[in-house]
């Protein structure tokens, strides 16, 4: 089942939701990589295995293997230092912020692919996940990569779209 297939089974009252993912998969101005990354690893980031598996059906023959990876890798990290960062920045002791977090996440310095690409992956997981710390620190590293303001704001709106067309239809 495609994404389409996917969104087109939501409720009357999800429509905007369809016409949403309709409009990103027709989308032309992210380019392959970006768009078909940015939707595997919200797919991913979302938990929600339906969607995952829509995702997945969605990019293949579209997105390289590693590309593929570097997505589902942006996801699972990011599941981790969402949680840990945002943790860090809620909590009212700033000593949490001046201690190391002792986590692995090398695949932040070695994704495999376009570091502008899989940091952009990222905030859009971190976006879904609520973690302003690190939408902070993404963004500072794609705008230092030369990526502008429309292609971060696209990659939180794919964010947006793929968590709620999973949260929708988790409740069918």
């Amino acid at each position: 089942m495609s994404l389409k297939e996917f969104a087109d089974a939501l409720p009357d009252y999800a429509k905007d939701l369809r016409l949403n993912m309709s409009s990103l998969l027709n989308d032309q101005t992210l380019g392959d990589q970006r768009k078909y990354g940015l939707l595997l690893a919200c797919a991913h980031g979302s938990g929600y295995k339906p969607i995952v598996e829509a995702a997945e059906a969605e990019v293949e023959g579209k997105l390289s293997a590693e590309a593929a990876n570097a997505a589902r890798a942006a996801a699972a990290v990011m599941a981790m230092n969402n949680v840990y960062y945002r943790f860090v920045h809620l909590a009212s002791n700033p000593e949490y912020g001046t201690m190391p977090a002792k986590l692995r996440m090398n695949v932040i310095g070695n994704p495999g692919i376009d570091k502008a690409d899989f940091e952009l992956f990222s905030l859009a997981v971190s976006a879904m996940n609520g973690c302003g710390m690190c939408i902070d620190s993404h963004e500072k590293v794609l705008k230092q990569h030369g990526v502008g303001a429309e292609i971060i704001q696209a990659g939180a709106r794919i964010g947006a779209v793929v968590k709620a067309v999973a949260t929708v239809h988790a409740t069918l």
